[in-house]
């Protein structure tokens, strides 16, 4: 088991800004939109404001970015 499975871990629903977020509903975490993995909150650096997507690392955002470029 690790941290995330944890009973009174909570995903947190958060507001993406600019430089800085807003927690919405306390929690532990939040997840990779592209990979489904927790990331937690005092690792969380990469994330989408207009998506409101929070990202594992700078890989997955990549990946996400080339999805949507290829959609256009």
């Amino acid at each position: 088991m690790n941290i995330f499975e944890k009973p009174n871990a909570a995903e947190a629903k958060i507001r993406y800004l600019d430089a800085d977020y807003q927690v919405l509903a306390p929690g532990t975490f939040v997840r990779c939109a592209v990979t489904g993995k927790p990331i937690p909150l005092d690792e969380l650096k990469y994330w989408n404001v207009e998506r409101q997507e929070a990202y594992a690392d700078v890989e997955a955002s990549l990946r996400r970015e080339l999805e949507f470029m290829n959609r256009s």
